[in-house]
């Protein structure tokens, strides 16, 4: 309420809650919840299809072979696929960082 007892533009109940919206920041440990909410998700939609590929086969590679179930094998697949883009995406920052140390030190 104003001074004169009648609510102004942006006071009472919807003002105050837009002011406290307003003010909330997003934090590091907000932004881990969130992560391990999606993580937690993704890992049971995993589990479920690992379950529900659980014929078993016969998987070569080069000079080896063996068996194991469907899911789990492509679950390794997606492992060494990740795992190879890390090792670039590793190698490509350790570059572009040698780089943009090496013209921090070189005057212009």
């Amino acid at each position: 309420m104003g001074e004169n007892g009648v609510n102004g533009a942006g006071s009472g109940r919807h003002g105050d809650e837009a002011e406290r919206a307003e003010q909330l920041e997003r934090t590091r440990t907000g932004g881990i919840w969130v992560s391990v909410v999606i993580a937690a998700v993704v890992l049971v939609f995993v589990l479920v299809f690992i379950l529900q590929n659980f014929d078993t086969v016969t998987v070569r590679f080069l000079w080896t072979a063996g068996t194991l179930p469907l899911g789990v094998a492509m679950l390794f697949s997606v492992l060494a696929g990740a795992l190879l883009v890390a090792l670039v995406g590793t190698a490509r920052i350790l570059q572009l960082r040698r780089s943009a140390k090496h013209r921090a030190v070189k005057p212009e």
